[in-house]
This record gives structure tokens, sequence and C-alpha cells, in this order.
């Protein structure tokens, strides 16, 4: 029978066995390959130290007095003297002061046999009677179980309790218990609310002048409100040093009230975190259909109805976004409360002492781990909100251009300039401190305080080491973003490692930088880790930052992505193009202007970063910032002044850098934009 057949012919097909699939390319093959890399260094960098730090927050110490033997040798006879815990508790104080102990902590024998019980003796012998060893310590020598020790008198004091890991929960009981440790939790959720409040407020108001009013010097004032992105957080703070002071120039305005506190901490906070709201609220005011003002003037609804009834639902999600970016950047903020916050104690300045003042770092951990809470709370509800945003601009709307009014636009003129003033007014009494010799005794201006080389920080290799670390950043962190970015968004298939992949470069915006500084300290400090020898050099900065900052980048990329249609790749691959060399003609030069922002973002917050590098740099690498810390830890103040300025000059320079350099590659290369 041939299928020719008439019989062949009437048969019914078969049933297809499946849906068909695609065949997986070589490109597909070498893009999953990508996405696996990359994915693999933030589980690196990302995922497991947090595990290691979470790991050590429930790591209890303890000391096994119960689980070693003492013999004492009385005229060539040994005599069972019973265990350490019967000599601990003859002592009057207890071992440790009360404190939890640490990894670090060994108690020497001498210090729980009383001297007075042990005259006449010539030897001892000690028995570590653990399962696991490991319980006495001795010339550097760990025991092994049922070892025993024999030392002279002479030789006692180096025979040492070691305390014993256990896995538990006291620690965070300690914490919790402990009334300055919990009071930091309501003060930090003070500040972050008061300033939240105060900040947006104020953001919203100028972002309304930009969008509402006809008020001249428009684009002036917007760059203003930009620069405190270019401060390290530590420079406001010193900058209401000199004004409100114990001898501020103008301390008398605070009416007796000091700046070391809550006071301080809001105003710093605010100027910091002022530009990161005024960006998101300007998006959101900037989406505006003029049609629905037309209604409401229409219907002869007043101005304060249509703002509340028009312009406040339309701006309601970039509200609630700002608060929560100002919300998260104030909690997790480290430099601020560590220049002016005096005694008052805030989360994230009580991580560093903890770690840096008493080496506890079990509970520098579980205060990271508290820290947490917020900032991943407020990083998921702002994820809903923008989940739930939809679309407030149809393809019919009309752009909205305010109209002028003498006395609106005066008085939003006004305003802005009261913002401005304190703006710049802040930085220039930061640099008028940077110039003088010894205010106030000395009001002489000159550059010895330039002199870097003689203070307690690191010098002018701290300045250069900025700028190592910033360029390092910049080309690295763009070329590992972007490319991640265009793997996950332009790949086909293999939907689980893509889902995964997006997951791991949207947790670092919820991540604190004094939290990941302390996971790498945890994870890359580890003798048994094989990237141990990456812990206190350059190389573990720049992949720290990087990894802190990789969210917004990412973000940034895809967007850029997006907004380029999937036909590019079908017709490349119909054409038998490799991916990557699409990826070099037609998606790199299509998305300059977003590889551009990303790699000036990556700059600007390596030179201006603190607290995800606080625990991990090293003489040789130590930074601009972190000298900043060293000498206003000093007395310093004046230097540390001078060299935030210089971050600030260096940012703004490379800021007008990149506003020429973008100018003329856009000119070049997206002409197809103005067709």
């Amino acid at each position: 029978m041939t299928a020719s057949d008439p019989a062949v012919a009437l048969q019914p097909a078969r049933p297809s066995s499946g849906p068909i699939k695609a065949k997986v390319s070589r490109d597909d093959w070498m893009m999953r390959g990508l996405i696996m890399v990359i994915g693999l260094y933030l589980l690196i960098t990302l995922a497991f130290p947090l595990y290691a730090m979470m790991s050590r927050s429930v790591e209890v110490y303890d000391f096994r007095f119960d689980a070693v033997m003492i013999e004492f040798e009385e005229d060539g006879q040994w005599i069972d003297k019973g265990t350490a815990a019967d000599w601990v508790e003859r002592l009057s104080q207890p071992i440790n002061n009360g404190l939890l102990p640490t990894a670090r902590t060994r108690i020497a024998a001498s210090e729980f046999l009383l001297k007075s019980e042990r005259q006449g003796i010539d030897a001892f012998r000690f028995t570590d009677t653990t399962e696991e060893g490991g319980t006495l310590l001795y010339d550097g020598n760990l025991t092994e179980s049922g070892q025993t020790l024999e030392v002279g008198r002479g030789d006692l004091s180096r025979v040492f309790l070691r305390p014993m890991p256990q896995l538990g929960a006291r620690n965070y009981q300690i914490y919790f218990q402990t009334p300055t440790l919990r009071l930091s939790i309501v003060n930090s959720l003070f500040i972050a609310s008061l300033t939240t409040i105060i900040t947006v407020s104020l953001a919203f108001f100028f972002a309304y002048a930009l969008t509402r009013s006809c008020m001249p010097f428009k684009g002036l004032f917007r760059v203003i409100a930009l620069v405190p992105i270019l401060v390290p957080s530590l420079l406001p703070g010193i900058g209401l040093v000199y004004l409100f002071g114990n001898q501020g120039m103008i301390k008398e305005m605070l009416m007796g009230e000091s700046i070391y506190g809550p006071i301080g901490i809001v105003i710093a906070s605010v100027f910091y975190t002022f530009p990161h709201a005024l960006i998101i609220i300007l998006v959101a005011l900037s989406i505006a259909d003029a049609r629905l003002y037309e209604a409401a003037i229409a219907l002869r609804a007043s101005k304060l109805k249509t703002f509340f009834t028009v312009t406040l639902p339309g701006a309601r999600y970039g509200l609630v976004s700002a608060a929560f970016v100002v919300f998260n950047l104030v909690i997790t903020d480290f430099g601020v409360p560590k220049v002016i916050g005096g005694q008052y104690n805030v989360l994230a300045l009580d991580i560093y002492k903890q770690v840096v003042g008493q080496q506890n770092f079990e509970m520098g951990a579980v205060v990271s781990v508290v820290l947490l809470f917020p900032a991943v709370l407020a990083f998921a509800i702002d994820r809903s909100m923008q989940r739930r945003q939809v679309a407030l601009l149809s393809a019919r709307a009309v752009p909205y251009s305010p109209k002028k009014s003498r006395l609106f636009d005066l008085s939003m003129f006004g305003y802005c300039t009261f913002v401005g003033l304190f703006i710049m007014g802040l930085l220039a009494v930061c640099q008028y401190a940077a110039l003088v010799k010894f205010y106030p005794y000395n009001l002489e201006l000159g550059l010895k305080n330039y002199q870097f080389g003689r203070m307690d920080g690191g010098g002018w290799g701290s300045y250069l080491n900025s700028i190592r670390l910033a360029l390092y950043t910049s080309i690295f962190g763009t070329a590992v973003v972007f490319i991640g970015a265009y793997v996950v968004e332009k790949g086909r298939g293999f939907q689980f490692g893509r889902s995964s992949f997006q997951f791991l470069a949207m947790m670092p915006m919820a991540v604190p930088g004094m939290v990941l500084g302390l996971a790498y300290v945890f994870f890359f400090n580890d003798p048994d880790n094989p990237l141990n020898a990456l812990y206190g050099s350059m190389t573990i900065l720049v992949i720290c930052t990087i990894t802190h900052f990789y969210t917004v980048s990412h973000l940034t990329a895809v967007t850029a992505l997006k907004q380029m249609d999937a036909e590019f790749e079908s017709v490349s691959a119909s054409l038998k193009q490799p991916f990557y060399r699409t990826f070099a003609r037609v998606t790199v030069p299509v998305c300059l202007p977003a590889i551009l922002d990303i790699s000036i973002y990556l700059f600007v917050n390596a030179m201006t970063t603190v607290s995800a590098v606080v625990f991990l740099y090293s003489p040789d690498t130590t930074l601009a910032s972190i000298a900043m810390l060293n000498m206003d830890d000093a007395g310093d103040i004046a230097p540390a002044a001078a060299m935030g300025m210089m971050i600030f000059y260096t940012n703004a320079c490379v800021r007008l850098m990149h506003a020429g350099l973008t100018h003329g590659l856009i000119g070049k290369t997206q002409a197809w934009r103005r067709a």
C-alpha cells in the first residue's frame, strides 16, 4: 500500500503526542549560561553572605564549666576537685560580668581557680569530658574529647576555657531584654517616620512648583535640588555642627535645644533624602492629562478642590513610593547619626557599636537581622503599590501646561528659593569650615585642612582609592548589570532561571548597607572560605558596592530594554547572526543613554558610600568617606568637611562630564529618535 492509495488518504491523521517544543539554539544556550554565571555572582555576593550572617545571629557561645574535670597534685597524689563549675560558683562576681560570651572570649584557668585555695599545689590536671572536644585551649591548641592537660603552677595562666557554640535564640532574648538596645528600634522608627513626612511634603511642593507654575529659573532650582545626591551623608551632619553645635554660628536659633540628637538627625536626613523623593514625585506629577483640569474648570471646582480630587489622586503612587524610599534610606543610614546623633541610638549605629566598639559580632548580626525587617517590609509594600499602579495617561491625553498666575508663581518661587538656600547654604557652611584655619578662634582662610596626610584618616591616598573604587564600580558594574538585564529580558524559555535571576536582582534594594557589609565579614573573612583572600582588598570593595546598588541599575537597564521591539532579535536570528553581534551593534547603541546613566549612578554612589564598606576596608584601601568618618572620630571635623567637599566637587565634575558626553553621543548615535 502506497501513500497514493485512497485507503491511505482516508485514514484519520494521528493525534499529536504533545505541543511542539522550540529547538534550543546555540544563542539560547549561551544566554542561559550568562544567566547562570551572573546569577551565581549574586548568590555568592548577596545570598550566601546574608545566610552566613543570619546563621551567626543564632549562634550562642556557652562556657562548659561542667565539662571540665579538675585534679590537684598533693604529696604525689592526684585528688579529684570536681568540675570547673564547682569553682566558678565560689566567686563573688560571675565571670564575664554577665555579658554575652562571644567566640573571641577566653577565660584563663587562673581566673576561676581562686589563688587562696591553690597554695601549695604543685601541678594541675584538666580533662575535657565533652563528646566533641575543644573545650580547653592550651598554647593555641584545642583539646580533643577526653584529653587531659597537665600543667605546673607557673603554667596555669596558659590554660584557657573556650566557649562552645550552640544554636538558639538567646542572642535575640538578650537583645530585646536590654532596654538601650530595644529603645533603638523605637528611635529608628520615630526618626524614619518623622523624616519621611517632612521630606515627602517638602519634595511634593517643590515638584509641584516645577510642574504646575510658570516661575523663572526652574532649571536652576532642579539642579540645586539634586545636589545632595553628590555628597556623603556625613557631610550635612558636619555642616549642622558648625551651624548649631556648642560653638555654632547660629546656635541661638535652637532656643536652648541641642543639635546632637533627634533634631540634628532629622534635619540632616531631610537634606540627604530630599532629592530621592523629588525625582520620584517629579515623574508622578509630570504625567498629567490637561483634560482633567479643563473638566474641573468647566464644573467650576475651586483650585483647592481640584488639587485634592485631580492632582493628589494622580500622584498618589508616586507619593507612596517616595515615602517608602525615604523611610528605607533613613532607617538604614549610618553616616548622619554617627556624626550628629550624640547619645541617641538608632539601629544602624548599634550595629557599628556592637562590631567595632565591643567586638560582639553575634549581637551585631542580631541587630542586622532586626534592621532587615522594616527595610524589607518597606520595600515589599512599595513593590506591591507599584504593581497596582494603572496607566493614567491614555493615547488621547493632552499634556498639561501651567498658566501664568503672578501671585502663585511668586509664592512658588519664594518657596523654591527657601529650599534652595537651605541646600546651598549648608554646603557653603561646609566649604567655609574646610577653609577656616581653626574655628572659631582663628577665622583666617587657607588650605591647612586639606593637608590630609597630617590627619588620622588615610591622607590623599584615601581620596585616590575612592576614585579607583568609583571607576572600577562604574566600568565593571555597568557591564555586569546591563548584560544581566539583557539576557533576562531578551532570552527565550528557561522561565525558572530567569524568574530566579529577577528575584536575586531585586534583593539588594531591601538589604541595608550596614547589613550587607557585616554579612561580608562573616562570609568572606571565614578562613575556610576559598574567597577569603579577597577580604580587605579593593576587589571586595568593588564587589560589595556593585551588589549594594545593583537593583536600581538593573531596573534602569530593564526599562531601557523593554522599549526595544523584540523583532530586532527575531530578524537577527533569521539572518543567522549571533546574539552578541546584535547586542554590540544594535542594543548597546540604542540603549547608550541608559548605560551612561547606570555608569554615573554607580560612580557617584561609590564615591559617597559609607555604611556598606565601613567593615571591609584595610589600611591600604581606606576610602575618602571612611577617612571622613575617622577624622570626625578623632575630632578633626574641619578636615572631614574638606574631604567631603572634595567628594562633592569630584562628583559634580563627573556629572558635568557625563552631561557633555551624553549630549555628544546622543547627537551621533540617537539620530533615529528625531526621525
